[in-house]
């Protein structure tokens, strides 16, 4: 069975196959008749609207499930909920605090598990990510994008997403806010990621400059700590004019208006981000018709 935790569980070909799919203007029905279990333990709004439209674009009928309604651990063993949701539906999106139990729920090998986002990765939106810059740019091969902020669970999906894709993949981020040596070792796999201390070396002719919060759920408690650590690396119109002059902004949002990115950049004329909102609907849809066709062959 096929599962999708992190996006290097595509081959890089395969990776291009589900690109091409969510740029179908005629979707395979591959899950009429058909549910999905969308398993939310930290709510969402992009996850939900795309996951459940794409599920709906292909025939299928999703069904939204808040964590206390299943109570992963609590009510019952993840394994139990996980063969419970495999009873009625086809596919399993779950959304998490703790990557180990989208690793279990794969475990359970019945249906397909898709890792909506958890603390190790967000695979879901690195597609989006990519299928937004392919769209921009027409070819991924040779183009760059420059992240600059935290190296978290985002960062880390679409370096290993941009080295698939033979996209260079560059980084800013302040002292202690870094990749991890475990992480760093799972990019460099695929490809060997530009680490950079200081944003402007990062952004500098890039194709794409990435922002994403800098204090994300759950860390509402660091905030102030995090605006003094972050000095300096605000995307704002001077950093744009660092990258090329056909460059695009990206933000996986929702954004912290006037912290990471100023809203001249947000809403100026290089910004991508409501296209690359619309990409989580269309992303999703080339992965569960991938996903959907491998299972079948099973």
């Amino acid at each position: 069975m096929r599962h999708f935790l992190e996006i290097d569980d595509l081959a890089s070909s395969e990776l291009q196959r589900v690109l091409d799919l969510a740029s179908s203007i005629d979707p395979a029905r591959v899950l009429a008749g058909k549910g999905m279990a969308l398993i939310f333990e930290k709510p969402s709004a992009r996850t939900r609207n795309s996951m459940e439209m794409a599920v709906v674009q292909l025939g299928g009928h999703p069904v939204y499930i808040q964590g206390e309604e299943v109570g992963l651990d609590t009510r019952e063993s993840v394994e139990d909920v996980t063969n419970a949701m495999a009873s009625f539906h086809s596919a399993i999106g779950a959304r998490v605090f703790d990557h180990g139990v989208v690793e279990r729920m794969a475990a359970v090998d019945r249906v397909p598990v898709i890792n909506l986002l958890s603390d190790q990765g967000h695979p879901m939106q690195a597609l989006a990510d990519l299928l937004t810059m392919r769209r921009e740019f027409g070819a991924l091969e040779g183009r760059s994008v420059a992240y600059v902020g935290d190296a978290n669970n985002v960062a880390r999906s679409l370096a290993i997403g941009a080295a698939l894709s033979g996209v260079q993949f560059r980084i800013a981020s302040p002292s202690g806010y870094t990749f991890s040596e475990v992480d760093l070792d799972r990019i460099r796999t695929h490809g060997e990621p530009l680490i950079f201390d200081r944003p402007e070396e990062a952004v500098a002719d890039a194709d794409a400059v990435y922002a994403d919060t800098w204090t994300s759920m759950g860390q509402e408690t660091e905030a102030e700590q995090r605006r003094r650590d972050f000095e300096g690396f605000q995307i704002d119109e001077r950093m744009m004019g660092l990258a090329s002059a056909g460059a695009i902004f990206l933000h996986c949002l929702p954004a912290h208006r006037g912290e990471e990115v100023v809203d001249e950049v947000l809403g100026g004329s290089r910004s991508r981000i409501w296209v690359q909102a619309a990409n989580r609907m269309h992303a999703a849809r080339g992965l569960l018709a991938f996903l959907m066709a491998e299972a079948d062959e099973q």
